[in-house]
């Protein structure tokens, strides 16, 4: 090995950009909502360098207000480049503390690029004999390199690849490095505004500098040239040298190459750790103490090293069956790839899955299950669909990078056996069961007449806790927390379509790794997120209501409910004489007939033909905007707009639902079931998807008839609707400790008649409907910021007379504006606002130097509390009621949760009962100052009793 000294420059914006585009689908978000993406990748691909090169010299260099120089020779130079994302500028202040504790030397200099501050400083290191490598992904510095200074360019899917002069030769095609100037300026580089020559691109820039060699010997010969081209380059001949000015690397910036500065020191560790720590880098402070404490390694003992960590294929079907004792090989914990920007895989991480065989095996396998304490578990079905899918398989974990497969017949009766061998298991109160998505497995083995007991832990629930902003996907959540990419099901079955095969169809060998791999990265993340869960303060949140309302809601989903399909059918015919009848008056308004459902001819008409604004809004596509917003505020001046208004929620109304419904009856049920997700909305809310039950609008006439189509199972029952009466209300005047509102509350008044006697000041019995319906609007719309605009866009109330009438609402409820700011300082100060039963919501925008973004986190910092209270306590209400109905052995079925309002199915008999149970849990569910109110009806139809 030569003992010519090496230095590395780092271009740090490059690595910086790069590391966070390289997490843009899936954002590092950490529990105070900061967005760490950029400051871990960028620290990932640091680490990585030494690690693998050990170098005896390291410097990182940064631009500082751009390039001076460049920008008076063009001003346009760069000026096209998008603004810096806002986690980028955020990240830049955690690196620099990182590099400073880390001891690792950061070279600026104020008006130049850091590409100028690298090639300034390698060009005087190999003057002092050194070997320089510029890290960097950008091909400008290309120009730079020499016999001593080398490109070390980070390539995708981990790893670097090394130009010298060979590789620029041969990647450009040139015959000195020099030359990748005058490429540049013929080129251009639109990322930085370069111009270049019009009408060269890389395959002519090319053919120019093997015929002339460089930009001033082309444009020295331009009489050569033939055609559009020769008249484009000789019009451009002074743009061709500015452009190359541009692309030329600087060597002259006054910095200065001190050996000694730059020469690697050690760390400060515990300085770096604690950074990492604030930041919750857990898993870096183990590979940087790794890095820190093996610098007397040798490359021998790492080759050697590597090569002891092989992974072992997993076991065939049947095979090794000794295993079931419990002496199986222990997989190494460590993964086999040395590089910590690459993704582990089944192929490159030790593991031993094996496949249970039928017999004696399975009896073994079952004796060992049963000793276990906690058991990751992973259903493998024909489908999707709970209801209808079939059981292929299960896996089971229990020891990270261990686990077992056993495979199910498709015969039913054989399957039911086998399900029936694992009941012990699975109704045990003493084995905790642990999976990515428990709803499901255990709405597919209710089906089998398995009744999962016993404590659960879902991944996907505990993540949904510690960052709800993120997606919760197993193979997202493998990839962020463990680093590593599962086998995909795509691979497994094909795409979607009607090749794609049944797991079934899938060779025992290959299920066993694909499923069995699930259960054990679900079984790592568990182990992962049990710490996360507890330093967010959310174990409780976890243990108390997501966990126990997964089964409720497994409940609610298998119950489904009744669907009326002969109503449906004839609301049907009337929607198309409405949307018919619409489509007349907007033809007769519009003069001429048109296709409504275009946007494009939608706005040709209302904005081209009619005129009805003076400066209409436009797409980026160049045609007029017509989205709702947009036609809502035009809606109370232009007759047409609204009956085009009326039009589209018609014409949705009947194809999301009208038409929809009667398809998304299962037949084996004869009912509608909806599937509930707890992990959508960032506030804590259910929603609702195939159907979703929870967007029907309710304040058109149509919409609500939609409700009347749901119907009890019989004629035995009825439908109760259970609906908290003002509780977002009600919570905003108890956590503010508002007195007035407070004692209106609890004197049982019309909380809107109540506030516009007070800001009309005007008695209670003289509130007029108007005032009513306006001091309902700032109510309600007080808890999502509403602004004057938005207010005068509600009500027939002016701006002036909307600002005048918030104005009046804060002095009449002071202690609200007071409690609103204190949630935005404290959102401010840590990141996050949290309900009553401390749920947080992360608010990464909430300090952000741009005022639009920073004020919708600001909005959210005063609704997310609100909202995410009144999920909070329905959820509690429908855990005890659930709780109740089973232990009562009620015939009486919950059904449905829309926001703030329960839906039941209930058996006649016990409907007295019924409704004070109900009322009785959902209004005691949570105590405040301020009581809960619930307004409960029956009837023959949801409508009815809504």
């Amino acid at each position: 090995m030569s003992d010519q000294k090496r230095l590395f420059l780092v271009d740090a914006y490059a690595l910086i950009f790069r590391g966070y585009y390289a997490f843009i689908k899936n954002p590092r978000i950490n529990s105070k909502g900061l967005d760490t993406s950029a400051i871990l990748g960028f620290t990932n691909s640091l680490l990585d360098v030494i690690k693998r090169e050990r170098p005896d010299h390291l410097a990182v260099c940064f631009d500082k207000g751009g390039s001076t120089d460049r920008v008076e020779m063009f001003e346009a130079y760069k000026a096209n480049r998008d603004a810096t994302p806002e986690a980028i500028k955020l990240a830049i202040p955690y690196i620099c503390n990182i590099l400073e504790a880390m001891k690792i030397p950061i070279m600026v200099k104020e008006g130049y690029e850091a590409d100028d501050v690298i090639g300034t400083l390698a060009k005087k290191a190999e003057k002092e004999g050194y070997k320089t490598f510029m890290v960097t992904p950008d091909k400008d510095f290309a120009q730079l390199v020499s016999e001593n200074i080398f490109m070390y360019r980070p390539v995708f899917g981990g790893g670097y690849e090394t130009w010298g002069i060979p590789e620029v030769l041969k990647k450009f095609e040139v015959e000195r490095p020099e030359q990748v100037i005058d490429f540049l300026g013929m080129m251009g580089d639109s990322a930085d505004n370069i111009p270049g020559l019009p009408g060269v691109g890389e395959k002519t820039a090319k053919k120019f500098l093997a015929q002339y060699g460089t930009m001033e010997n082309l444009l020295d010969h331009t009489h050569e040239l033939k055609g559009k081209m020769k008249e484009k380059v000789e019009a451009a001949k002074e743009l061709g040298l500015l452009s190359k000015k541009l692309a030329t690397i600087m060597l002259d910036v006054p910095v200065e190459f001190d050996a000694e500065d730059f020469e690697m020191s050690h760390p400060d560790i515990d300085a770096v750790k604690g950074i990492f720590q604030d930041l919750e880098f857990r898993r870096l402070v183990d590979s940087f103490e790794k890095i820190f404490t093996a610098q007397t390694e040798t490359t021998t003992e790492n080759t050697t090293a590597k090569a002891e960590t092989t992974a072992p294929s997993a076991s065939s079907a049947g095979a090794g069956q000794f295993s079931l004792f419990g002496g199986d090989p222990a997989p190494s914990s460590e993964p086999a790839t040395e590089n910590p920007n690459q993704r582990k895989t089944a192929e490159t991480t030790p593991h031993f899955y094996q496949s249970v065989a039928t017999g004696m095996a399975t009896k073994l396998f079952i004796k060992n299950l049963m000793k276990q304490s906690s058991v990751c578990f992973d259903t493998e079905t024909t489908g999707l669909d709970p209801l209808t899918a079939e059981l292929v398989g299960i896996a089971f974990s229990w020891e990270t990078g261990k686990g077992f497969y056993l495979p199910f017949p498709e015969d039913k009766t054989e399957a039911q056996e086998l399900i029936e061998q694992l009941r012990p298991f699975f109704e045990s109160e003493d084995i905790q069961k642990i999976g990515q998505n428990l709803k499901y497995d255990i709405k597919v083995l209710r089906k089998y007449n398995i009744t999962v007991k016993g404590k659960l832990f879902d991944t996907m629930l505990a993540h949904y806790l510690i960052n709800p902003d993120m997606r919760h996907n197993m193979e997202v959540l493998a990839e962020t927390y463990l680093n590593y990419t599962p086998i995909s099901i795509v691979d497994l079955i094909g795409k979607k379509g009607k090749n794609q095969l049944s797991m079934r169809q899938v060779p025992i060998d290959k299920q066993t790794e694909y499923a069995v791999e699930d259960a054990d990265i679900t079984l790592q993340l568990k182990e992962h997120f049990e710490n996360e869960l507890g330093q967010a303060n959310t174990q409780k949140l976890f243990d108390d209501i997501e966990v126990p309302l997964l089964r409720v809601l497994a409940d609610m989903e298998l119950e489904g409910i009744n669907l009326d399909i002969p109503f449906l059918n004839d609301l049907t015919t009337a929607l198309n004489d409405d949307i018919a009848s619409l489509q007349e008056k907007i033809f007769s308004e519009a003069g001429e007939e048109f296709n409504i459902a275009s946007p494009k001819q939608l706005g040709e008409i209302l904005f081209n033909k009619l005129k009805l604004v003076d400066k209409p809004k436009k797409t980026k596509s160049g045609q007029f905007a017509t989205s709702e917003d947009i036609l809502s505020y035009l809606a109370k001046d232009h007759e047409i707009i609204q009956h085009i208004l009326d039009y589209r929620g018609l014409a949705k109304l009947k194809s999301t639902y009208v038409d929809a419904l009667p398809l998304q009856v299962e037949p084996t049920t004869g009912r509608v079931h909806t599937d509930y997700m707890q992990t959508v909305a960032a506030t804590g809310r259910l929603s609702s998807n195939n159907p979703n039950l929870q967007n029907i609008p309710i304040r058109t006439e149509r919409g609500r008839q939609v409700r009347k189509a749901f119907i009890p199972r019989n004629e035995d029952y009825t439908l109760l609707a259970a609906d908290y009466s003002q509780i977002e209300l009600r919570i905003i005047a108890a956590l503010s400790q508002e007195e007035t509102m407070i004692e209106a509350f609890k004197n049982g008044e019309d909380i809107h008649a109540s506030t516009a006697a007070k800001v009309f000041n005007v008695p209670l019995e003289d509130v007029t409907r108007e005032q009513r319906s306006n001091a309902k609007t700032v109510n309600f719309g007080i808890v999502y910021g509403v602004s004057a605009f938005g207010l005068s866009n509600q009500t027939d109330l002016s701006r002036s007379e909307s600002k005048d009438l918030i104005d009046t609402y804060y002095k009449t409820y002071p202690k609200l504006r007071t409690y609103m700011s204190e949630l935005v300082d404290f959102a401010r100060d840590n990141g996050y606002v949290q309900t009553v039963l401390g749920r947080r919501r992360y608010l990464k925008d909430i300090n952000s130097r741009n005022g639009v973004v920073r004020g919708a986190a600001e909005r959210n910092a005063v609704n997310a509390p609100i909202q995410g209270s009144a999920a909070d306590i329905i959820k509690l209400a429908m855990i005890n009621i659930h709780e109740k109905l089973v232990a009562g052995e009620f015939k009486t079925k919950m059904l449905l949760q829309v926001h703030d309002e329960l839906v039941f199915d209930v058996y006649k008999p016990e409907l007295e009962t019924i409704k004070t149970l109900v009322k009785t849990e959902m209004e005691n569910a949570f105590v405040m100052d301020v009581p809960l109110d619930v307004e409960i009806d029956t009837g023959d139809n949801w409508l009815e009793a809504h």
